[in-house]
């Protein structure tokens, strides 16, 4: 079992780091002003749900292999810088009137559970993160290294949802004024898709170091 102790210091260190301005919160805080509160839970059990990948990667020793190899580190963020270019385009070419379209709004659930999942595991940088924060607090003594690590990265899972469900929720609610004026609209779509750009360029650059 994992000593108490330890057990804070991790839950501490990953307040701090969800916390933290990254890819994922920003995302979580774009899309939630754009389409609302629920739409951003949503985005954010996308990123938990990716988060578990990463977890089940790090366990059975996946993630050393972006660590290892430049070739799959790099293929697998280009996919991802590209996934944010089109979530950029689509955010440029966006219309008001999609924005509040009822309908769309009932295909956005999915659509943007999935923008979550594909957002989160195709940055490499969370697969090495998981790679070099999760071991420190895995020790052979306290028992078996695999259990561990499941419970170190469902702890990690859990705070990132209560703090990303909470910049969601807050996120959704300054949106919801702001939409209510289709230039306004426009505006977060275009500022979405700047983000989005810049999220792009970030993935992009990263290198295995950094």
């Amino acid at each position: 079992m994992i000593p108490v102790e330890s057990f804070f210091t991790f839950l501490f260190a990953s307040v701090l780091l969800a916390l933290a301005p990254g890819p994922d919160n920003i995302f979580v805080l774009t899309q939630a002003a754009l389409y609302g509160r629920t739409e951003g839970v949503l985005v954010t059990l996308g990123l938990c749900t990716g988060l578990v990948v990463h977890t089940v990667a790090v366990a059975f020793g996946v993630a050393a292999i972006f660590q290892a190899s430049a070739i799959a580190f790099t293929g697998l963020k280009v996919i991802g810088a590209v996934y944010l270019l089109y979530l950029a385009w689509q955010a440029f070419t966006a219309s008001a009137s999609f924005l509040e379209n009822g309908k769309s709004n009932k295909l956005l659930g999915l659509q943007l559970y999935r923008r979550g999942i594909i957002m989160n595991v195709t940055n490499p940088k969370v697969s090495i993160f998981f790679l070099a924060f999760l071991p420190q607090f895995a020790i052979p003594e306290n028992g078996p290294v695999t259990q561990q690590m499941f419970i170190l990265g469902a702890l990690f899972i859990l705070v990132t949802l209560v703090v990303f469900g909470g910049i969601a929720l807050l996120s959704g609610t300054l949106g919801t004024y702001l939409k209510r004026s289709p230039r306004i609209q426009i505006y977060l779509n275009r500022i979405a898709g700047i983000v989005f750009i810049g999220l792009a360029m970030k993935i992009f650059t990263a290198n295995k170091g950094a």
